[in-house]
Protein backbone atom coordinates (compact mmCIF):
# COMPACT_ATOMS: atom_id res chain seq x y z
CA UNK A 1 0.00 0.00 0.00
CA UNK A 2 1.25 3.50 -0.82
CA UNK A 3 2.47 5.59 2.11
CA UNK A 4 0.25 8.57 2.94
CA UNK A 5 2.72 11.05 1.38
CA UNK A 6 2.65 9.04 -1.86
CA UNK A 7 -1.13 8.88 -2.18
CA UNK A 8 -2.74 10.48 -5.20
CA UNK A 9 -5.93 11.46 -3.37
CA UNK A 10 -6.92 15.00 -4.23
CA UNK A 11 -8.02 17.34 -6.97
CA UNK A 12 -6.24 17.16 -10.32
CA UNK A 13 -6.55 19.54 -13.28
CA UNK A 14 -6.13 18.03 -16.73
CA UNK A 15 -6.31 18.32 -20.49
CA UNK A 16 -6.87 15.77 -23.22
CA UNK A 17 -6.63 16.00 -27.00
CA UNK A 18 -8.24 14.17 -29.87
CA UNK A 19 -8.28 14.38 -33.66
CA UNK A 20 -10.54 17.03 -35.10
CA UNK A 21 -10.53 19.15 -31.94
CA UNK A 22 -8.26 22.19 -32.35
CA UNK A 23 -7.94 22.87 -28.61
CA UNK A 24 -7.35 20.44 -25.72
CA UNK A 25 -10.35 19.76 -23.48
CA UNK A 26 -9.95 20.93 -19.87
CA UNK A 27 -11.27 18.77 -17.02
CA UNK A 28 -11.10 18.49 -13.25
CA UNK A 29 -10.70 15.08 -11.58
CA UNK A 30 -11.07 14.14 -7.94
CA UNK A 31 -9.05 11.01 -7.21
CA UNK A 32 -9.29 8.68 -4.21
CA UNK A 33 -6.16 6.51 -3.86
CA UNK A 34 -6.70 3.39 -1.75
CA UNK A 35 -3.29 1.84 -2.28
CA UNK A 36 -3.48 -0.07 -5.55
CA UNK A 37 -7.07 1.03 -6.33
CA UNK A 38 -8.13 4.42 -7.72
CA UNK A 39 -11.65 5.80 -7.81
CA UNK A 40 -13.15 9.23 -8.21
CA UNK A 41 -14.99 11.52 -10.57
CA UNK A 42 -14.46 14.11 -13.29
CA UNK A 43 -16.30 17.06 -14.72
CA UNK A 44 -15.65 18.93 -17.95
CA UNK A 45 -17.33 21.38 -20.30
CA UNK A 46 -18.54 20.48 -23.77
CA UNK A 47 -20.70 21.94 -26.50
CA UNK A 48 -23.94 20.11 -27.21
CA UNK A 49 -25.39 19.34 -30.61
CA UNK A 50 -27.45 22.56 -30.59
CA UNK A 51 -24.37 24.60 -29.61
CA UNK A 52 -25.42 24.96 -25.97
CA UNK A 53 -22.74 24.53 -23.28
CA UNK A 54 -22.87 21.30 -21.27
CA UNK A 55 -21.17 20.04 -18.13
CA UNK A 56 -20.28 16.36 -18.41
CA UNK A 57 -19.78 14.15 -15.36
CA UNK A 58 -17.98 10.81 -15.19
CA UNK A 59 -16.78 8.27 -12.64
CA UNK A 60 -13.24 6.88 -12.43
CA UNK A 61 -12.29 3.32 -11.52
CA UNK A 62 -8.76 1.99 -11.91
CA UNK A 63 -5.45 0.85 -10.52
CA UNK A 64 -2.02 2.10 -9.65
CA UNK A 65 1.13 -0.02 -9.77
CA UNK A 66 4.14 2.03 -8.72
CA UNK A 67 4.18 4.97 -11.13
CA UNK A 68 1.86 3.35 -13.70
CA UNK A 69 -1.77 4.43 -13.67
CA UNK A 70 -4.69 2.79 -15.51
CA UNK A 71 -8.30 3.82 -15.13
CA UNK A 72 -11.60 3.84 -16.94
CA UNK A 73 -13.63 7.05 -17.06
CA UNK A 74 -17.34 6.33 -17.56
CA UNK A 75 -19.66 9.21 -18.43
CA UNK A 76 -22.95 9.27 -16.50
CA UNK A 77 -25.23 10.03 -19.46
CA UNK A 78 -25.40 13.80 -18.94
CA UNK A 79 -25.49 15.56 -22.29
CA UNK A 80 -26.08 12.20 -23.96
CA UNK A 81 -22.54 11.03 -23.20
CA UNK A 82 -22.57 7.52 -21.68
CA UNK A 83 -19.47 5.79 -23.04
CA UNK A 84 -16.26 4.70 -21.29
CA UNK A 85 -12.71 5.85 -21.97
CA UNK A 86 -9.54 3.92 -21.03
CA UNK A 87 -6.61 5.96 -19.65
CA UNK A 88 -3.03 4.68 -19.24
CA UNK A 89 -0.36 6.96 -17.84
CA UNK A 90 2.75 7.40 -15.74
CA UNK A 91 3.44 9.55 -12.71
CA UNK A 92 6.38 11.94 -12.68
CA UNK A 93 9.08 11.65 -9.99
CA UNK A 94 7.43 13.98 -7.46
CA UNK A 95 3.90 12.53 -7.99
CA UNK A 96 2.44 15.83 -9.19
CA UNK A 97 1.75 14.96 -12.86
CA UNK A 98 0.21 12.02 -14.71
CA UNK A 99 0.86 11.91 -18.44
CA UNK A 100 -0.28 9.32 -20.93
CA UNK A 101 -2.75 8.19 -23.58
CA UNK A 102 -6.50 7.62 -23.63
CA UNK A 103 -8.57 5.49 -26.00
CA UNK A 104 -12.11 4.52 -26.83
CA UNK A 105 -11.42 1.08 -28.29
CA UNK A 106 -10.09 1.59 -31.82
CA UNK A 107 -12.49 4.48 -32.51
CA UNK A 108 -10.53 7.35 -30.99
CA UNK A 109 -7.41 8.12 -28.95
CA UNK A 110 -5.20 10.93 -27.83
CA UNK A 111 -2.97 12.09 -25.05
CA UNK A 112 -3.69 13.55 -21.63
CA UNK A 113 -1.96 15.35 -18.79
CA UNK A 114 -3.17 15.75 -15.21
CA UNK A 115 -1.53 18.04 -12.63
CA UNK A 116 -2.19 17.73 -8.90
CA UNK A 117 -3.95 20.83 -7.66
CA UNK A 118 -1.96 23.14 -5.48
CA UNK A 119 -3.61 26.23 -6.79
CA UNK A 120 -3.06 25.04 -10.39
CA UNK A 121 -5.28 26.83 -12.85
CA UNK A 122 -6.32 25.90 -16.37
CA UNK A 123 -3.58 28.24 -17.69
CA UNK A 124 -0.89 26.37 -15.69
CA UNK A 125 -2.08 23.02 -17.05
CA UNK A 126 -2.18 24.34 -20.63
CA UNK A 127 1.45 25.55 -20.37
CA UNK A 128 2.59 22.19 -19.00
CA UNK A 129 0.63 20.31 -21.69
CA UNK A 130 2.20 22.41 -24.44
CA UNK A 131 5.74 21.59 -23.28
CA UNK A 132 5.03 17.83 -22.92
Amino acid sequence: MARQAERLTGVWHGLYTYAGQPEPVYFVATLIDSGAHLSGSTHESAIGEAGAPLTLFASINGTRHGKSISFTKTYDGSGGWDHSVAYDGHLNADLTEIEGRWSIGVKANGRFLMIRSSGASEAVVRRAFARA
